[in-house]
Parts: C-alpha cells; sequence; structure tokens
C-alpha cells in the first residue's frame, strides 16, 4: 500500500477509536466529573461579547469557581457553551481562539446569544477535535500529491526513504562557542544539512541548549525565518523562551500552556496590542459594540420598522466587523515579517495567521513524541527539517491498539535514525545525573556512549551515599492486585513510604543550611499514585516536606528531581511484568534522579523480562543490591 494512504487509514482508524472514547467519556459523566477530568468550565460567567473574525460573535468568558483544578481547553480547540438547565439541546459549537488564566474567548457561528444564556448554569465543554484530525489527513493528501514532483517532493522522498540526505560541507560556519563537542557536531550538522538533520538527546544532555544555538546561527546564516514546533504547548512555550533569551525576535502563535508574563509578551496576541495601529481596533469593537447593543435594545414584539432599523444596526456593526478583520489583518502580516523565529504546536502551524507562510527551515522539538501526520503538517511548509528529541523515552500516546500495531506508534524520527544514520549526531554529554544512576541508561539505550560531566559525574545528597539503589521484595509477601484497570501494591507502596520517611529523617540534620533536596515518587501505575498519595498525606513527616511529588511516569517527563523513589508493584507467581515491558517508559522513570534512585521491586517477577535482569545485575555490580528483609520495621 502506497505509503501516505497507509497512514491515513491507520489516522482514520485513531480518529474514530478517539471519537468513541471520548463521546463515551462525555456522554456519561456528569458536569462534576467532566470538570475533574479537565474537559470542562463549570460554572462560568460571560464578561463580553463582539462580532469577531468571519462574522462570529466572539465570547469572553471566565470560570468563577474551581478555578485551581487543571483544565485540557488549549488554544484552537473545538468547545461549546452550554447551560446545565438542558445540556444537549442548550448547546453552541465554537472554536476557542484565546485562553489565559481563567478567562477564554470562544468563536460561536451565531450572530446574537440565545436567550438559554440568561438564565445561568452556563459551562464550557471540549469538544471531539475533528480540526487536528482533518488538519493531519489534509497534510498526508498533500505530502502524497508531491512525493513526485523532482523539485518540491525531494524532502518527502528523504523522509520516507526513497532517496538520501546531501549535505553542503562547503558553506563557511560561523564560530560555535560554549558548547561539548557532541553539541557543536549536532549544530555543525543541521547548518551543512541539505534536507534532513537529527539531534538524539538522551535525557539530561542539553538538547535545548543545542537547538537554541542552531536556531540563532541558521537565522544568522541567510536571514530566513525559522519555523519551530513541538507536540505539546509546554515544550513550544520553552523554547520559544530560550530563543527569546539568546535575542532572536519571536512570534508564539497560539495561547502558552503557563501564563507567565515571559510567555504571554512572546505570543501573537501581545505583540498585536502592542502595535501602533491597535487603538484603531479598539475604536471600532467599541463603535461596533454601540451598534449591536442599540440592536439588543428592541424588544422580541416589534414592527416593521423596528425590524428594519435592528437588522440595519446589526448590518452596520458586521461592517464595522469586516474593517476591524482588515485591520487585523495587516497588523498580524506586519508583526510576523519582523520575525527571526515563529513558534507553534504542530497543528498550530497551520492557524490562518501561518497557514501561507513558506520556511528554509523547521524545526521539530520533542519529535520522538509526535504522532506522523502530525508533523507533516510543518514539515511541508519548510525546505528543510531538524528533528530532535529521543526515540528511547515515551513514544506519542495512541488510542486505537490496531493503529499503534499497524505502525502509527513508530515516529517519522525513529523511522528516519534508521533510515539515515548519516544524519544522526547523539548528544553524548548529560549534566543531570551522577555517573552510576546514568550507566545502567546509557548500557541499555545508548550503546554505553553517555558521559556525565565532572560537575555532576559524583554528586550525592550527603558524603557516603549510595546514588542507587535497588530493595528487592521477593519473598515478603508483597502482592499486587487489580483494581479496575490498574494495579496496586499496597504492601509495597506502605514500605516505600517507610523507607521514605527514614530517608527523609537522615537527610534533615545535613540539610539544614542549604536548599532542602527535591523527591520525586513514580510508578507506572496510576491506582498505585494514589495509593502513594494517600498514605504520604497521614505521615507527618512527608506531609511537612516542602519538595515531594508523587506521579506516574508520564507525568515525569522532562522532569527532574534530586532524589527518585520508584515503586515497580509487579509482584506475581507467574512472572508477568505487562506494562512494565515498555522500557521506554522506565528509561523516562530511572532517568528523572540527579543523585539518588531508589527502585523497589520484586525481583523474582522483574527478573523474567530480561532489561529488569539485567538491570538487577547492575545493582549488585555498583553494590546497589539490598533485600527488604533487611530493611523491615516490625
Amino acid at each position: 500500500m502506497d505509503y501516505f494512504k497507509q497512514l491515513q487509514r491507520l489516522l482514520q482508524v485513531e480518529q474514530e477509536e478517539d471519537r468513541r472514547s471520548y463521546r463515551q467519556l462525555m456522554e456519561t459523566l456528569p458536569v462534576a466529573d467532566r470538570r475533574e477530568s479537565g474537559l470542562t468550565w463549570y460554572p462560568i460567567a460571560i464578561r463580553e461579547t463582539e462580532i469577531g473574525r468571519g462574522d462570529y460573535l466572539t465570547v469572553e468568558v471566565e470560570r468563577t469557581t474551581h478555578t485551581d483544578v487543571l483544565h485540557q481547553l488549549r488554544f484552537g480547540m473545538s468547545a461549546a457553551l452550554f447551560s446545565n438547565h438542558d445540556p444537549k439541546a442548550d448547546r453552541v459549537d465554537g472554536v476557542i481562539t484565546h485562553i489565559s488564566g481563567n478567562r477564554l474567548k470562544i468563536s460561536l457561528r451565531i450572530e446574537d446569544l440565545p436567550d438559554w444564556t440568561r438564565n445561568g448554569k452556563l459551562g464550557i465543554d471540549a469538544v471531539f477535535d475533528e480540526a487536528s484530525y482533518q488538519e493531519m489527513e489534509a497534510a498526508l493528501k498533500s505530502a502524497s500529491a508531491i512525493i513526485d514532483d523532482k523539485e518540491r517532493g525531494r524532502m518527502v522522498q528523504v523522509l520516507t526513504g526513497g532517496q538520501a540526505p546531501t549535505f553542503n560541507n562547503g558553506i563557511n560556519l560561523p564560530p560555535i562557542s560554549g558548547l561539548n563537542p557532541s553539541q557543536t557536531e549536532a549544530v555543525k550538522n543541521i547548518l551543512t544539512a541539505n534536507e534532513l538533520a537529527i539531534v538524539h538527546g538522551p535525557p539530561g544532555t542539553g538538547k535545548t541548549t543545542t537547538l537554541v544555538q542552531a536556531i540563532r546561527l541558521l537565522h544568522r546564516q541567510d536571514g530566513a525565518q525559522v519555523l519551530v514546533v513541538a507536540p505539546s504547548n509546554a515544550a513550544v512555550d520553552l523554547l520559544s523562551e530560550k530563543l527569546s533569551d539568546v535575542g532572536l525576535n519571536v512570534v508564539r502563535v497560539g495561547n502558552p500552556a503557563r501564563v507567565a508574563e515571559a510567555q504571554l509578551a512572546l505570543t501573537l496576541d501581545r505583540k498585536m496590542a502592542a502595535h501602533q495601529s491597535f487603538k484603531e481596533i479598539k475604536r471600532l469593537k467599541k463603535q461596533a459594540a454601540e451598534y449591536r447593543d442599540m440592536a439588543q435594545r428592541y424588544k422580541r414584539s416589534f414592527g416593521r420598522d423596528e425590524r428594519e432599523q435592528r437588522k440595519a444596526l446589526f448590518a452596520e456593526a458586521r461592517n464595522i466587523a469586516r474593517d476591524v478583520e482588515r485591520t487585523e489583518q495587516y497588523i498580524v502580516e506586519d508583526v510576523l515579517s519582523k520575525a527571526h523565529v515563529i513558534t507553534a504546536t504542530l497543528v498550530g502551524a497551520n492557524h490562518y495567521t501561518v497557514r501561507h507562510l513558506k520556511f528554509q527551515t523547521v524545526v521539530i522539538d520533542e519529535a520522538a513524541q509526535a504522532l506522523e501526520p502530525a508533523c507533516w503538517i510543518p514539515i511541508l511548509k519548510a525546505k528543510k527539517v531538524v528533528m530532535a528529541g529521543d526515540h528511547w523515552q515515551l513514544p506519542p500516546t495512541i488510542k486505537s491498539d490496531e493503529a499503534a500495531k499497524g505502525g502509527l506508534a513508530t515516529t517519522l524520527m525513529e523511522k528516519c535514525v534508521a533510515l539515515h544514520p548519516e544524519s544522526v549526531v547523539l548528544l553524548q554529554e548529560q549534566y543531570r545525573m551522577h555517573q552510576t544512576i546514568m550507566g545502567f541508561s546509557s548500557q541499555e539505550f545508548y550503546k554505553n556512549k553517555l558521559i556525565a560531566h565532572p560537575s555532576v559525574a559524583d554528586h550525592v545528597l550527603a558524603p557516603g551515599d549510595k546514588p542507587l539503589l535497588f530493595i528487592d521484595t521477593a519473598g515478603c509477601g508483597f502482592e499486587e492486585k487489580l483494581e479496575s484497570t490498574s494495579l496496586s501494591n499496597e504492601e509495597e507502596a506502605r514500605f516505600l513510604v517507610q523507607q521514605m520517611v527514614r530517608f527523609v529523617g537522615t537527610l534533615q540534620p545535613q540539610i539544614a543550611a542549604v536548599v532542602t533536596p527535591s523527591i520525586g515518587v513514580i510508578s507506572p501505575y496510576r491506582h498505585q499514585v494514589e495509593l502513594l498519595k494517600e498514605l504520604a498525606a497521614k505521615d507527618e513527616v512527608l506531609q511537612s516536606y516542602p519538595a515531594l511529588s508523587i506521579n506516574t511516569i508520564d507525568s515525569f517527563q522532562g522532569q527532574e528531581r534530586d532524589a527518585i523513589f520508584i515503586s515497580m508493584v509487579r509482584s506475581n507467581t507467574e512472572g508477568v511484568v505487562g506494562f512494565l515491558s515498555d522500557i521506554r517508559r522506565m528509561n523516562v522513570a530511572m532517568t528523572r534522579a540527579r543523585k539518588k534512585l531508589v527502585v523497589v521491586g520484586d525481583s523474582a517477577t522483574l527478573a523474567q523480562a530480561s532489561f529488569y535482569a539485567d538491570f538487577i545485575a547492575y545493582a549488585q555490580e555498583h553494590d546497589a543490591y539490598q533485600s527488604a528483609w533487611e530493611l523491615m520495621e516490625y
């Protein structure tokens, strides 16, 4: 089957499964549960309305309670304004055009707010994201259409394995300072590549630092704008801020995940608001609002003359809105034309403000976590693609097992690493972990090529403290239990909490005068995480510890802690490790630790998998193995 047709088929399978599970969730969960899941704002109050782009009514709302609940609503998402009096009937679909803190703007395809919006109990529901799937499918069709074009299809051919990548080694490279040898090599690789360069960045190796220097030099090389994208808003935020810090004019399309002033200042919205022509937009919007207010003063029972007058007032408001749109378009083009770097999410790269733009280079960060169809959206805008990430860490989330097994779980970066090793540079020096913590990951995933920078190679929490410890619970009778769809191990959780209390107690006399070490507790299983949180909350020592966080592996991606405790959970007579067989996920868990890593698990079960047998052997070789029996509290 044709490469892109197969991808389209897998994407459709994924879309159907995603839609099915989403609808099931929204139809079965009451509003309070949807709010806790981050899919709903409720209750909300309407703060302002105005005619927006394309004659759509833009409504600004604010959530008035539960303002600390984390949510999944994002710029560009489909959403619905609803009334909880009759949520199925009283509902209007739209698109989120802005979100900041506890306020968002939603563009609705109506001229005026329905009467039910005046009766309270209003909320905003996330709606299944058909638009992102449409953008991905359109990108796959476009890539398929140009693959045989000698000029435009060159990069498509390279990325799909039809041609080899080329390099221009004759160009004069600018001086590159402040980077280690492998980082310098990665930057040179990016600057000389004609179609493809890949930065393979294991944990703690300074991937972001390398990318920032490469992007700065790419812009200096030819003065061209660079498009920088990533699958998550958090990754886009980080790069946007770092690129701005080195003096580049960055325009962030979309709204940042964190509502920090440094992030907001880079957004297209904020830069438009600072433009000299923006005062004219404010004046016109005020005028349009006045016409709309006058039109809305007419009661429902009015005669022909009043009806005509109301119609004329709405028409005048729409005419002014078109003037606003034209002025906004001029400001957008002016702001974007002056940018050195434009940043966005993968799908956000096709936002209407930048849809028409073309680039010399697109940089895809966290490419090993990105769905391949989403990557083609920005790739088709550029002549050269730079991918950065680590395919030995967390893969993209796939809802459909069929789509995952069919190949959708394999990322474009992973394919290109295998197809074009000449395009790949591995960053080898890491700045996070003690060398003993790093060593196992280096052995299993990176062909023993990682080295620890002298500043971290031997750092420990306290003199004489062991950086690595595997505590073996084999024979202790700690048994896993299946609850609903997730596993837990209560005895192991209680034991781990005891070890943490003991650990914190030994730390306190030595850390009184310095910064409190951060501690992370990780488990691959959500039920175990909930149990650990519950037990830690009941313990006075842990309850008062200021730098403790407990969560799943996925939640710790991209983070680090001074000490990490991992609860492995699995303990059964069949030697089944199940979910733990995803060793990339375990690589993430083990590489979050800076100075101390403690893994608690049952060797009799774990050692049935070669990866864990290797880890236990590694722990024994480094005097880091201990039986739980030696530590049991009776």
